[in-house]
């Protein structure tokens, strides 16, 4: 079991180091049976965070991301947090401004989380396999770059389905209905 942790810690120091030594905009953490964002990360990167445009934390074991993830990856646009288990964001991530493509799919969330609603240029948000069963649709109404919204996979209310263009400026995916079983 230590060797394997060993392994496991010497895989993100690698990829960490990478990003670091060859100054790219990406941070690939992805399938590294992370449970937290490693705080000695911050410290490693302090300086390229301003150059990180792109991070991979996908197929972990995360609960959370905190509010300091999010204050010094300032300059994400992608961010890849698919196949933890997530079930809220820290209200920080409407700081990120130039944010413009958010995967949540196969998490644990209930609702939609709605500070996603006032993140500026989000184009695309990715929550297809959650638990979501309502959507603030007021809100994501009001979101002037929101193209695609997908909500397959997850148990959203009747009134979700009646959000229809020109009610919408965005691609809304859902999986279709469930036939109503005859008696």
């Amino acid at each position: 079991m230590h060797k394997r942790m060993g392994e496991a810690v010497a895989r993100v120091a690698r990829k960490v180091n990478d990003t670091v030594e060859n100054k790219t905009d990406s941070l690939d953490l992805a399938n590294c049976k992370l449970m937290t964002f490693p705080v000695g990360i911050y410290k490693a990167m302090r300086s390229v965070t301003e150059g990180i445009h792109r991070i991979s934390l996908a197929n972990n074991e995360l609960k959370s991301i905190t509010s300091r993830f999010v204050t010094t990856f300032s300059q994400l646009t992608e961010l890849n947090l698919a196949g933890n288990y997530l079930h809220r964001l820290p209200e920080e991530i409407t700081s990120l401004l130039h944010l413009r493509a958010i995967d949540l799919s196969r998490n644990r969330f209930r609702r939609f989380p709605e500070p996603l609603a006032t993140v500026p240029a989000l184009e695309t948000i990715d929550l297809e396999e959650n638990e979501i069963a309502e959507v603030p649709t007021d809100k994501l109404a009001s979101m002037a770059l929101l193209r695609s919204l997908n909500l397959r996979a997850n148990p959203v209310g009747p009134e979700v389905r009646l959000l229809v263009r020109p009610l919408v400026p965005f691609d809304l995916l859902l999986s279709p209905e469930e036939p109503i079983p005859k008696a």
